[in-house]
């Protein structure tokens, strides 16, 4: 079939408008504000610890391991457990959970709709169940705190659905980033996990949104790096490269484990016959007496991730953390309490690159908590890109990228083989909802009309009759399929004529879904056809068959073969 020469100046590589300049103005905004709930709700947190551990008021982070109240620090979660229901049940039970998967699911089932009250509902409730004890972080509220302020203001205003969402996602990337100073991962986790899509529509306002709360946060919050370590070696032996493949798998192991400990404990809280709203409670029970055998695991624990970094890791802290952190956690965590996910797994992940640091080869004091921490982090939370860059941004150890990269990926991808879904969307199927993780360009949108259309004229007869009628519905020949695929779905059609750009009366075939679905089955086949190509003399091996002339080939050939 001969090629056509395209006269469609309307294709262009992106679909960005003028309409992303006032989303821009509007994503620096609440870069600002997103920045000052991180100081509100970390301000908060400390104003509880010391309330309900000392007595005191006050509002500065200290550690609920240092509390003097004996066997009375169990009731301590227990009552944050009570109130956290307690706002759960009668104001909002978005509160539950730890922010991540109610931010996915507003975005995807609500029109990026979140009730305005959140805002104050979800920092409170965190603040409540981490100053008590609960063994959570504060990115996944401020995620969720953020994300609810950046659809209240995209509320006040005529915007798409989509537009809502890039605004959403900027104040949760915002919250992000001026929580840890780690605005190049947040732009990364906004990409990974929330925006389903990579577009220069959203990408730049929540880039914006998260290197504006990055700049405000010195002024508010102070500079990073939020775990400042000893620089490592730049360049690292093949003995540490392979140590890090080991580290990858271990940490994939650990975070199978500890998703599939966080679903048993909800659906063990799920067969009680009492309420949720006493769910937390219970759960903190269980944070309470692992708080008396390890003090330390009460609370965000960021100076125990420290601790690790500096190489300062004991056998009892590494046992307290991978036996009775993550055990408190995942208790807690599955009885529907409000809390964040990222510093239990990055403590989990610097405990067991201590218990690494034991047998590999060292690279330096705290090297393999980093990479380890990197790696639990890509392995649970399915964002590789953002483990990397999170690790690297914490810490400010630019010259650990490389062992990050092989330890989050090998970690990454033995997670992804074993267990279908993460942390995160087996809360969201468990809502009857499926959740697709990977991202491609639509081949839709790779072929053109003329590539796929059937020239056979019998079957427009019913057609012609309506071509020179005002406003017909046609296609062109030199349009990408995804657009006339919206097209029908608009105007309710299943066959389109196709006509030449400016003379609707010269008629040159007839689209139909038929020919599309044939056009989906070029892409199938290229996801699942197995061939040899290339041929080898002195190893015997011969290109398959069908393969010889396979580069002579057109894709319109391909295409109506496929039609034959």
């Amino acid at each position: 079939m001969k090629k056509r020469k395209l006269t469609n100046k309307a294709l262009g590589d992106f679909t960005m408008t003028t309409r992303v300049i006032p989303l821009c103005f509007l994503a620096i905004i609440i870069g600002v504000v997103s920045t000052y709930l991180a100081w509100v709700l970390l301000k908060l947190i400390g104003v509880f610890t010391n309330l309900f551990y000392y007595g005191r008021w006050g509002t500065a982070l200290v550690s609920p391991a240092d509390n003097h109240l004996g066997l009375w620090a169990i009731l301590v979660p227990v009552g944050g457990g009570l109130i956290v229901g307690y706002m759960a049940r009668y104001g909002s039970d978005r509160i539950r959970g730890h922010g991540i998967p109610e931010a996915i699911e507003s975005i995807l089932m609500n029109g990026s709709r979140v009730q305005p009250r959140l805002s104050i509902l979800k920092p409170v409730s965190s603040a409540v169940a981490i100053g008590s004890g609960g063994p959570f972080g504060a990115e996944g509220p401020i995620i969720m705190t953020g994300g609810a302020v950046g659809s209240m203001i995209a509320q006040l205003f005529h915007l798409t659905s989509n537009e809502r969402k890039t605004l959403m996602v900027a104040g949760a990337a915002a919250g992000m980033a001026a929580t840890f100073a780690a605005p190049m991962a947040a732009i990364l986790l906004a990409v990974e996990l929330l925006l389903f899509e990579w577009k220069p529509r959203s990408l730049i306002p929540v880039a914006l949104a998260s290197v504006t709360a990055g700049a405000a946060r010195r002024y508010v919050l102070g500079v990073g790096p939020v775990f400042p370590v000893t620089l490592h070696p730049i360049v690292v032996g093949p003995e540490i490269l392979l140590g890090c493949l080991l580290a990858g798998l271990l940490a994939g192991v650990l975070s199978i484990t500890v998703t599939q400990a966080v679903y048993a404990a909800e659906d063990a809280f799920h067969r009680l016959p009492i309420h949720w709203m006493w769910w937390p409670a219970i759960g903190g029970v269980v944070v309470g007496v692992g708080g008396l055998i390890f003090p330390p695991a009460l609370g965000v624990g960021y100076s125990v991730i420290g601790s690790f970094l500096q190489g300062d890791a004991t056998r009892v802290a590494i046992a307290g953390v991978l036996l009775v952190k993550s055990f408190i956690w995942a208790a807690s965590l599955g009885s529907g309490t409000s809390g964040g996910v990222l510093a239990p797994l990055l403590m989990m992940g610097s405990a067991l690159g201590g218990l690494e640091a034991m047998f590999l080869p060292g690279a330096g004091a705290g090297f393999w908590p980093l990479i380890s921490m990197g790696a639990m982090l890509g392995g649970t939370m399915r964002a590789p890109l953002t483990a990397i860059l999170f690790a690297a941004e914490l810490t400010h150890d630019w010259n650990s990228l490389l062992p990050l990269v092989i330890a989050t990926m090998v970690s990454y991808g033995f997670s992804v083989l074993i267990l279908k879904r993460s942390i995160l969307t087996e809360k969201i199927a468990r809502r009857g909802y499926h959740l697709s993780a990977e991202y491609e360009v639509d081949p839709m949108e790779l072929l053109f009309v003329h590539e796929v259309m059937n020239p056979d004229f019998s079957l427009a007869d019913d057609t012609l009759a309506n071509l020179e009628q005002p406003g017909a519905i046609v296609a062109h020949p030199d349009e990408p399929l995804r657009a006339v695929v919206y097209r029908m779905a608009e105007n309710g059609l299943t066959r389109m004529p196709v006509v030449e750009r400016g003379n609707v009366t010269s008629l040159l075939g007839i689209l139909t879904l038929e020919d599309l679905l044939r056009a989906r089955t070029r892409h199938l086949e290229e996801d699942r056809d197995r061939s040899r190509v290339l041929h080898i003399p002195f190893l015997g091996t011969r290109p398959d068959p069908e393969d010889r002339h396979e580069d002579h080939d057109s894709q319109e050939d391909k295409v109506t073969n496929t039609r034959k």
